[in-house]
Formats: structure tokens, sequence, C-alpha cells
């Protein structure tokens, strides 16, 4: 069989796994169908890209890949009631963060790392790390109260768009330049000559 059909195989069987899978626990009655099964299959993706983000070797599917984490990212931010920040997650993250570092791979002249350079000399302590981190989230998870928690609270977009806006204009208009700047300071790095003066 071709590579690539294997590839397009096991991606469908991923796929099919992670959608199959929240929809059999709400027939089996351990989630609710709606939006558990929605937050469900967003974290899914979410954890997925952020996987590939970390594992592939070409750096600008690394960066689409980042794209699509964002995105899931935002996705639970509507869920959680929180529309404002979901939108300040696609505008800034998406639509510059992402934007401006695809740009900046793509103005650099390498584009695939090497594979030694996949998995770090870290990886011993980064392991370590994830490991400890999950504890502690296990831990957490296990001494909340989930009774206690209450209905979802909706953020007045309207009122905080006005203080943003009226308020803090002005700080807002700084990282805007500060945005801009970086930039700027991006493209010049990225065409300036090989050994040429800075």
């Amino acid at each position: 069989m071709p590579r690539s059909l294997l590839t397009i195989l096991g991606v469908l069987m991923l796929i099919g796994a992670g959608v199959g899978l929240p929809i059999g626990l709400a027939v089996l009655g351990l989630i609710r169908f709606g939006d558990d099964i929605l937050f469900f299959v967003l974290a899914e993706i979410l954890i997925g890209s952020g996987l590939l983000v970390v594992t592939m070797r070409d750096i600008i599917r690394c960066g689409l890949a980042m794209i699509v984490c964002f995105g899931a990212l935002a996705g639970i931010y509507v869920m959680a009631g929180a529309p404002l920040v979901a939108a300040a997650q696609v505008l800034v993250y998406i639509g510059a963060i992402s934007v401006l570092v695809l740009f900046a791979i793509m103005l650099t002249q390498t584009k695939a790392a090497p594979s030694r350079l996949v998995f770090q000399t870290q990886s011993v302590g980064a392991a370590v790390a994830a490991i400890i981190l999950a504890l502690i989230i296990a831990l957490t998870v296990g001494a909340t109260d989930w009774h206690a928690v209450g209905q979802r609270v909706h953020t007045a977009t309207d009122q905080l768009a006005r203080v943003l806006f009226a308020d803090y204009v002005l700080p807002f208009e700084i990282v805007s330049v500060l945005l801009l700047a970086a930039v700027v300071g991006g493209i010049f790095l990225a065409k300036r000559e090989e050994g040429g003066p800075l």
C-alpha cells in the first residue's frame, strides 16, 4: 500500500476515534449530549494539534497546527461564556501572532529542522515536568467540589468594549504600535543581506 494512502487512512481513523469517543461516552451516559460533546471534541483538537506543534519536523506545518490549536481554544472560550476573550484569541493569536510567526518562518532560509531537534536534549526534564504537572492537575480536579460550580457567567461584551476603547484607548494603541514595530523589525532582520551591516 502506498505511504500516502496509509497516512490518509491513519488520519481518518484518528478523526473517527476523536468523534466517536465523545458520542460513545454520551450514549453510555458518562457525558451529556450537546455542550459536553462539543467541549470534548474541541479539547481533542486542542491536544492533538498541540502535540503536532511540538513533534512535526516541518516548521511551517507546525505553525499551521498552532493556528488550529488556537482556534480550538477560542471555541472553548466561547463555550465558557467569554466571547470577547474568544474574539481576542482569534484576532490577536490567530490573526496576528500566528501569521507573524508563519511570515517569519517563510522569510528565513531553513524550513525543515533536522530530526535530532524534534526531541531536544531536555526531553527527560520535560517528561518529568509533564508528569509533575499532570499529578498537580489530577489532584486539583479531584479536590474540587464540582457541585459548588454555578451557572456560566456571560460577559457583557458591549460594556467591556466601551471601557476598553474609552478608558484604556491609550494602552490599546501602544500595544498596536508595539506589534507593528515587531512586524517591521522581523521583516528587516529577515530581508537583510547575509553578512551585511545591520
